[in-house]
C-alpha cells in the first residue's frame, strides 16, 4: 500500500476538475489547495530522510507500478485542459471565474503536466515522447533539450539562466529564465546539429518539429474553440511555465559552483541543489523535493531518490518554500543566511 502514495498526486487535478464544474467562486479552490491547505498542512506533517536499503531499491526501480502512476497524468492533464476550455466557451462565465478557471488549469499543467514530464524526460525510452506530450500545454517542449542538455551539465552556474543568482527577486527570475532557456535551447540544437554535421533546415530539428506541434496544438484549439478556448489555452500554459519557474527558482537559488586550476567548473554534487525531505511535498510533487540527488544522478528514477546529509536543506516543503519565494523579502530573510558562506558573492 505503501507504494500507492503518489495517488496523492492525482487530488490536484480531482480538485481543478471541482473547480470548474462548481464554477462561481470554486473556481478558485485549485489556487486555494495547492498554495494555502497544503503549504498549511505541510506545517505539520513529518520529513524524512530515511533512504531505502540496497534489495528494496532494487525492487522499487523494476516496479512498473511507479511508471504508469506518471503515464496516467497524460490523459488527466488533457482532460482537464479541455473540459477548462469547453466550459469556458459554452457557458456565460464573468471575468473572475474565467480567471479561476485559467489558475486552476495551469497548476495542473504545472504540477502534473511539466513535473511528471521532467521526470519521464531522463528516461532513455518512448517515455520522451510522453514527456513531450506533457510539456506541450505548457507551450514548453524546448524544455526537453535545454533541461537535460543544458541545466543539468550548467546547474548552479552563472552560465545556467534556471539557476537563480543571490538576492535574485523571483519575478525578475520569470523574465530571465524564460527567455534564457528558450534561447539556450536553440544554441543547443544548433550545436548538436552541428556536431553531427546535419543542416539545420533538417528533420531532425527537434526545435522546428517543436514550434510546428505548437502552432499545430494552438491552431486546432482556434478552430474547435475559437479565439476565447485559444486564450484559455495561451493563458493556462503560462501559468503552467510559471509554476515550473518558481520551483526552478527555489531549486538552485544562490548556489554555486567553483572553478578548479584547469578554469572548468566542478562536477554537480548534492551541495549544488536545495533538498526538502518534507513528505507532503515529495508525495504531492513525484518526489521532485530530492532534488540534490536527482542532479547526483540524474537517471535515477524518482521512488528511489536518496537524502543527502551534505545537500542545503530548505526549511519548509517546495509548495510552502514557492508561496514563500512569491514574497521577495521574506524569502531573503529566510534562505540568504542559508546558502553558504563561500557560494555568496
Amino acid at each position: 500500500m505503501k507504494d500507492l502514495k503518489y495517488i496523492s498526486a492525482y487530488t490536484i487535478p480531482v480538485v481543478a476538475f471541482l473547480s470548474i464544474w462548481l464554477q462561481g467562486i470554486y473556481t478558485y479552490l485549485t489556487p486555494v489547495y495547492v498554495f494555502g491547505l497544503i503549504p498549511f498542512l505541510e506545517l505539520f506533517t513529518s520529513k524524512s530522510s530515511e533512504n531505502l536499503e540496497e534489495n528494496l531499491r532494487l525492487s522499487k526501480s523494476k516496479k512498473r507500478l511507479f511508471d504508469w502512476l506518471l503515464y496516467i497524468n497524460l490523459p488527466l492533464i488533457y482532460s482537464i485542459l479541455f473540459y477548462a476550455i469547453y466550459t469556458v466557451t459554452n457557458n456565460e462565465l464573468s471575468m473572475s471565474e474565467i480567471v479561476g478557471i485559467i489558475i486552476s488549469t495551469g497548476i495542473v499543467l504545472g504540477a502534473n503536466g511539466i513535473n511528471v514530464g521532467h521526470e519521464l524526460g531522463h528516461r532513455f525510452t518512448n517515455e520522451r515522447f510522453i514527456a513531450k506530450a506533457l510539456l506541450l500545454p505548457s507551450l514548453y517542449m524546448h524544455f526537453y533539450i535545454e533541461h537535460n542538455f543544458g541545466h543539468h551539465q550548467k546547474a548552479a552556474t552563472t552560465e545556467d539562466p534556471a539557476t537563480a543568482k543571490y538576492n535574485q527577486p523571483v519575478y525578475l527570475f520569470w523574465i530571465t529564465s524564460v527567455i534564457g532557456q528558450y534561447i539556450s535551447a536553440w544554441k543547443i540544437q544548433i550545436k548538436l546539429l552541428s556536431k553531427n554535421n546535419v543542416s539545420f533546415f533538417s528533420f531532425t530539428n527537434d526545435m522546428f518539429w517543436y514550434l510546428i506541434i505548437t502552432t499545430l496544438y494552438l491552431g486546432s484549439i482556434y478552430i474547435f474553440f475559437d479565439l476565447y478556448g485559444f486564450y484559455v489555452a495561451i493563458s493556462s500554459g503560462a501559468i503552467g511555465f510559471l509554476l515550473l519557474e518558481t520551483i526552478n527558482y527555489i531549486e538552485h537559488y544562490g548556489l554555486k559552483r567553483n572553478k578548479n586550476s584547469s578554469g572548468r567548473y566542478e562536477r554537480v554534487r548534492e551541495i549544488h541543489s536545495w533538498n526538502s525531505n518534507h513528505l507532503l511535498g515529495r508525495i504531492l510533487l513525484f518526489e521532485l523535493t530530492r532534488h540534490s540527488d536527482h542532479h547526483y544522478r540524474a537517471s535515477k528514477k524518482y521512488q528511489i531518490l536518496d537524502h543527502h546529509d551534505n545537500s542545503p536543506q530548505l526549511p519548509f516543503g517546495y509548495p510552502t518554500s514557492m508561496v514563500i519565494a512569491l514574497l521577495p523579502p521574506l524569502w531573503f530573510i529566510l534562505m540568504n543566511k542559508r546558502v553558504p558562506t563561500d557560494m555568496k558573492p
